[in-house]
């Protein structure tokens, strides 16, 4: 058999929300290495005989270390099984799929990338906002709020992030938010700016938060929640009060407001 690797993006966790072509390569796989944030129901569609490996990586916790990840799709993929790294969101968003790639190159092995609904999208659908709102906001843009260290990113963009024109979805931001908003403040973004904290989007567990940049800021200074999260600020659709809403379902209990 010929050695190839699949990397097919999860989605945001709800497993409705896969592509056909994720189900089909996860019912003929082999060998499945998953991600935290993609295990979970998406796992229940692979094959019964298929082995499931996880290799997740969650910040400032013990994780796999890519290398041995690397090592993993190589040595599976020579035994000619058919190979899925299992990634959440799409796997192209802020993510390793380019390390990885590179190692596939490296040793000669074919792959393809699949993709998936990002979970920035999934947020959006599941508070009934649109990311982009016609005459407000201008663009949408995709940032991460922490570097490799898990601090706030160095030689940011203010200009940009404080674009009151713009949608922003911060990925792996809890931590940091309160210094970002800092300096989204100080560039001249109104604290009032709305704000929605979207946590465990795509599983049962899943909590939106109506809220503003610093009243969003505070309360993370002070506590901030286990579940991975996102966190979308700017010209979004606006609410009378601040909202919490736990659940799938949450999406339409949203649009009813």
């Amino acid at each position: 058999m010929s050695e190839f690797v699949s990397f097919v993006s999860s989605g945001a966790g709800d497993p409705e929300l896969l592509t056909l072509k994720a189900v089909d390569r996860l019912q003929r796989a082999d060998v499945v290495l998953f991600d935290d944030l993609a295990s979970g129901p998406v796992l229940g569609h692979a094959g019964e005989r298929a082995e499931l490996i996880a290799v997740g990586k969650r910040a400032r916790r013990t994780s796999v270390k890519q290398d041995h990840v690397n090592r993993l799709l190589v040595d599976h993929a020579r035994t000619g099984a058919r190979v899925v790294r299992l990634k959440s969101g799409d796997c192209g968003i802020f993510g390793r799929l380019e390390e990885e790639m590179i190692a596939l190159d490296a040793a000669g092995i074919a792959y393809e990338v699949i993709p998936g609904v990002p979970s920035a999208c999934a947020a959006a659908a599941a508070a009934g906002i649109p990311l982009t709102r016609r005459l407000t906001a201008r663009r949408v843009q995709f940032v991460t709020g922490a570097d490799v260290t898990g601090d706030l990113p160095e030689a940011l963009n203010w200009a940009a992030l404080a674009d009151p024109g713009a949608t922003t979805v911060v990925y792996m931001g809890k931590r940091t938010f309160p210094k970002l908003a800092e300096g989204l403040i100080a560039q001249g973004m109104s604290p009032d700016t709305p704000a929605l904290l979207a946590e465990a989007v795509g599983h049962p567990e899943q909590r939106l938060q109506r809220s503003t940049i610093a009243a969003l800021a505070d309360q993370l200074a002070r506590d901030r929640p286990d579940q991975p999260a996102l966190i979308l600020y700017g010209p979004l659709a606006e609410t009378q009060e601040e909202i919490a809403i736990c659940g799938l379902d949450a999406g339409a209990a949203l649009a009813s407001i």
